[in-house]
């Protein structure tokens, strides 16, 4: 597992790599002292985990997980508690307080996915019958993709919107998008991928594009879903459903 330790102060660099030395497991492969040279870091090692610290000169870690997509697994390592939530909000593995105890990196690292499934099977393009494992926390689901009404991003993550759950999970849209079926997923703008068999009515809307309004998902009371559509995707989205 490649890491890479992004913090302005060195030694905080340092003690965190002395701490990771009893982990073989984990390699590190490079340190960043802020979001640029993180982000070009990131860029040329591809890291698997990312060690974060919140506070730097310049941009800080949260601005910098908005220019990764995909962002790679995060743990938090810093000194203030007070971003802890906002730091869950945006999928990171754990958000560990300096100094660090040694117990606790072991307890963060317990939380990382572990690799060693790519002998395993690949599926090129998923399609409606297909099923897909998502995971939020420590809620599961095992869902049929004809179910998901709506993909929405949500900076690095995207949110998987079928019956009345909404998990978040880390995933690029755009990479996510290539594998989905075209005739049945649709990339209504930036944000948004349509299940197209979820669609109840369509309206015209500002400046030539269009207001797509999904079915109320089971149980829900009032209206579903509204995904705005731009002009220029709103020509893609007559021709695909055109005669």
């Amino acid at each position: 597992m490649k890491a890479l330790i992004i913090d302005d102060e060195r030694l905080a660099r340092k003690e965190l790599t002395s701490l990771l030395e009893i982990h073989p497991e984990v390699e590190v492969v490079g340190e960043a002292a802020n979001a640029d040279e993180a982000e070009k870091l990131i860029a040329e090692l591809r890291p698997d985990l990312i060690f974060l610290d919140v506070q730097m000169p310049g941009r800080t870690g949260f601005e910098l997980l908005e220019t990764l997509d995909p962002a790679p697994h995060v743990i938090f390592v810093t000194a203030y508690d007070e971003h802890a939530i906002r730091a869950f909000q945006v999928n990171a593995l754990d958000y560990v307080l300096k100094p660090v105890d040694p117990s606790r990196l072991e307890a963060a690292l317990a939380k990382v996915p572990r690799t060693g499934d790519s002998d395993l099977p690949q599926r090129d393009m998923l399609h409606a019958d297909d099923q897909i494992f998502l995971r939020d926390g420590e809620k599961c689901w095992f869902v049929t993709l004809k179910d998901v009404r709506l993909f929405q991003s949500e900076g690095n993550y995207v949110r998987v919107l079928f019956q009345d759950q909404k998990p978040l999970v880390l995933r690029s849209l755009n990479n996510l998008e290539k594998k989905l079926d075209p005739l049945v997923f649709f990339r209504a703008s930036r944000k948004h991928i349509v299940n197209l068999r979820h669609v109840d009515k369509i309206e015209p809307w500002f400046s030539g594009g269009l207001l797509v309004k999904l079915k109320p998902a089971p149980g829900q009371s009032g209206p579903g879903d509204q995904v705005e559509v731009s002009r220029r995707q709103a020509a893609r989205f007559k021709d695909l459903l055109s005669l």
